[in-house]
């Protein structure tokens, strides 16, 4: 079956075309750094704007890539939460419209479980069950996965999830939107020896996460730095972000020690962080464990994801493709472990 999908949950809006059974076909992609560059971060009413202007043409562009019409469409995906209300109505709803005067059963997916299952369209791909790290701007969390569904949480972010630590950090150091990025540059040109920065949690025995004390000690290292000096800011950056893949990766390794798995799937905005990647291949070669990452294209926001959600949702029978339910809404906040339950309407 051909899956149309979509995601609009923030600033990116993607359109995907997947098969069930030959995987990705096709998918377009629109990012609106630019538009919120001088605001220094996403304006949400300006987000949904821009998804209503580009949704559409994206539309036609997997399709027309992917060499396929409306025609071929069997069901219709979209991102249902969580995200920016606005920015998820405009998906959710030219998902449903097209659902609706197609006669198509409509899938609504969890951003998260998008981003979760987005390494199995790498190869090679991880077989259930793995622990996966879903780290990005919003989300840090530490998941058991058995299977599509099957998702249990083994810890979470106390307060500032790893990419908000990266984005407000390089903020504190005057670096442009998106901040996690610019930084991880910076970095590139640092020593990280040269700053002792806290990595909260680290040696905790839970799972649980916590990166604003980190933020508040970039901030007074910041202050204490002579006007003009940027080789002390590309230390710093260096140090800021060796501290928060020292306690992703310590977390994760103890995650596995934990469930006694050795698959580890990284995904999220985040996994896309080089030394991150470079740190977990190595500990996890040393545990003769393995890491999956998704391709670098497939860890921000995108449709490709949402759309293989929702096939790998059809091939394991947890779609009703008879049922047309044309009322739908979307939810800010969701949990992923109730990501197998559709919306309520209210």
């Amino acid at each position: 079956m051909i899956v149309l999908g979509f995601e609009s949950s923030c600033d990116e809006t993607g359109v995907a075309v997947v098969d069930a059974d030959r995987g990705l076909l096709a998918h377009a992609l629109y990012s609106q750094i630019e538009m919120h560059q001088e605001y220094g971060g996403v304006v949400p009413e300006l987000a949904s704007r821009d998804h209503v202007r580009r949704i559409l043409p994206l539309t036609r562009q997997a399709l027309t890539d992917a060499g396929l019409t409306l025609d071929d469409v069997g069901a219709v995906a979209y991102t249902a939460g969580p995200g920016l209300a606005g920015a998820l109505l405009v998906g959710a709803s030219v998902a449903q419209a097209i659902a609706w005067s197609r006669d198509l059963p409509s899938i609504a997916i969890h951003h998260l479980e998008g981003h979760l299952l987005s390494p199995l369209l790498a190869t090679p791909r991880p077989d259930f069950p793995f622990v996966a790290l879903l780290v990005s701007g919003g989300h840090t969390q530490l998941m058991r996965v058995d299977g599509v569904g099957d998702y249990t949480l083994l810890g979470e972010t106390l307060d500032d999830a790893a990419g908000e630590a990266f984005d407000k950090s390089a903020k504190l150091m005057g670096l442009g939107y998106p901040g996690g990025p610019a930084l991880s540059r910076l970095a590139e040109q640092g020593d990280a020896s040269r700053f002792d920065l806290p990595r909260p949690k680290l040696h905790s025995p839970d799972l649980d996460f916590s990166f604003s004390g980190l933020k508040t000690a970039v901030l007074i290292k910041m202050k204490s730095l002579p006007e003009g000096d940027e080789q002390a800011k590309a230390d710093l950056a260096a140090a800021t972000q060796n501290a928060i893949v020292e306690v992703l990766v310590a977390k994760s390794v103890k995650a596995l020690q934990q469930t006694g798995l050795k698959r580890l799937v990284i995904a999220g905005g985040v996994g896309a962080n080089r030394l991150l990647r470079e740190r977990l291949a190595e500990r996890l070669t040393r545990l003769r464990g393995q890491a999956y990452f998704p391709p670098l294209e497939l860890c921000t926001d995108n449709g490709a994801m949402i759309a293989f959600a929702a096939a790998m949702r059809l091939k394991a029978g947890m779609v009703d493709v008879d049922s047309r339910n044309t009322a739908f809404t979307v939810k800010p906040r969701w949990n992923l472990e109730d990501a197998g339950k559709r919306p309520e309407v209210a």
